[in-house]
């Protein structure tokens, strides 16, 4: 059982939803944020909270006196857009913030390291559904950044010991995603229908995605802390959607009748996604489980429960 872990940015949207599920477990849980864009009204009040930035040297003065079972590391800088505008800003968080959090893990005793990668390390498919063993040609700066990133988690095991498991993202949604802006489509979508405002779809809406449940993710983070040693896993649902189609969906749940706006697609978007995941259902014993009629659904009563209690 797990005693006391780490888990930047947990103060965001996966991360928040990591320590909860942590301290479902019993774990006495630490959080690293520097809130540039998680909330701290997100933090689990049963988890000490430090106003860190992962990235800077104070971060190691920090946790070299700190001991942690395992490592649970979110924190990042996740907008597309961002990435391609600053590479530079993006390359400093996600990258350097990882080698800077691998050092501490060597200084912490950390025993294992488990890193929320991203689908876009994949860039434009070559075969779906993509395996892990697909060739990685990241058409971001975001996406190049992780990719650097997992050959630092390899090289910090081949030198220093460390042991990790690496999970590849795809679409994640749930409570608590951001609705603005690159927050992610789904959360995106849920607002704009709300407020009645015709959403914006980029392209010609038939792009898929493969889009996973927020708390199935915590499932998998959970399910490598004992299995899938230096390995690398898909996480996702194994089902493509298009864009239209999701549009149309939640427009059926939050009864919305106005159509979409179409706008040119943006550039480093990929067309199709969809993510084979049976490597980690045969060696995390990890499936998704939660539909996406059935997320959505979750998703949509968390915003009108919290509108109702604002």
């Amino acid at each position: 059982m797990l005693m006391q872990v780490l888990v930047t940015g947990g103060a965001g949207f996966i991360g928040s939803h990591m320590v909860d599920r942590l301290v479902e477990e019993g774990a006495e849980v630490v959080v690293v944020d520097n809130l540039s864009r998680g909330c701290h009204d997100n933090i689990n009040k049963k988890a000490k909270f430090y106003n860190l930035d992962i990235s800077h040297p104070s971060f190691l003065d920090w946790i070299k006196d700190l001991r942690f079972d395992c490592v649970f590391h979110l924190a990042a800088q996740t907008n597309v857009m961002n990435s391609i505008m600053d590479p530079y800003k993006d390359a400093a968080v996600n990258i350097l913030g990882s080698i800077n959090v691998l050092k501490g893990c060597v200084l912490a005793g950390v025993r294992k390291i488990i890193y929320s990668s991203s689908a876009a390390v994949y860039g434009n498919p070559c075969t779906l559904p993509i395996k892990e063993d697909h060739p990685l040609n990241a058409n971001s700066g975001y996406g190049i950044s992780k990719k650097a990133s997992e050959v630092y988690f390899e090289f910090f095991n081949q030198n220093y010991g460390i042991d990790y498991t690496i999970l590849r993202y795809a679409n994640v949604y749930g409570p608590r995603q951001c609705s603005t802006g690159e927050g992610g489509v789904i959360g995106v979508f849920l607002r704009q229908m709300l407020d009645g405002v015709p959403p914006v779809i980029f392209g010609d809406g038939l792009q898929t995605r493969d889009f996973i449940y927020v708390e199935d993710v915590c499932e998998a983070n959970l399910a490598a802390v004992n299995n899938g040693s230096c390995s690398v896993f898909n996480i996702s649902s194994g089902i493509s959607t298009s864009i239209k189609d999701l549009f149309d969906i939640i427009a059926g749940l939050c009864r919305f009748s106005l159509p979409p706006e179409y706008k040119e697609a943006r550039p480093g978007d990929i067309h199709h996604s969809v993510l084979d995941n049976s490597k980690a259902r045969e060696h995390l014993n990890w499936k998704a489980s939660t539909t996406l009629l059935e997320g959505l659904q979750r998703t949509l009563t968390y915003i009108q429960e919290q509108e109702i209690s604002v």
